[in-house]
């Protein structure tokens, strides 16, 4: 699996293929700290890809009243104002809701990070080799690549 090919890359490149799966996480957690941060919900998206989000559609409706999920990744819910009121509507995005209420969104994003291992592994695993020739050919790495 991609686990073993990842420590036989370790053993061949070492430091270049840390320094590309550093790279690359930075990269994720940056993205990921920048979509949350302009209320993208994330935990849409990982649905969508068929990825287990931050907690399953069970939970939530234990613990929320009756909501219906738009097409932009937004969350009505009807909660009654009053007695003599009708219900009102309200918009709420998941993920800004975590965000606010986990400590951040960096936090999130360093979860969400954890969660697209299996992606960036294969990502490491692609672009250490070119890398490593670059640096060869720069001179800047001093093994024969």
């Amino acid at each position: 699996m991609a686990g073993g090919r990842f420590r036989e890359l370790l053993k061949k490149y070492g430091k270049v293929a840390l320094g590309v799966h550093f790279s690359v996480s930075a990269a994720s957690i940056t993205g990921l700290y920048i979509a949350i941060k302009n209320n993208v919900d994330v935990e849409s998206l990982f649905h969508k890809v068929g990825m287990s989000g931050v907690s399953t559609k069970e939970e939530d409706q234990k613990l929320q009243p009756p909501s219906t999920e738009t097409l932009d990744g937004f969350v009505t819910e009807e909660r009654p104002s009053s007695e003599n009121q009708p219900p009102t509507v309200q918009k709420k995005n998941r993920t800004a809701e975590l965000a606010a209420t986990s400590g951040g969104a960096l936090a999130l994003a360093v979860l969400c990070n954890k969660a697209l291992f299996p992606i960036r592994v294969p990502i490491t695993i692609a672009l250490t080799p070119p890398i490593a020739r670059f640096l060869a050919r720069r001179r800047i790495l001093k093994n024969n690549v």
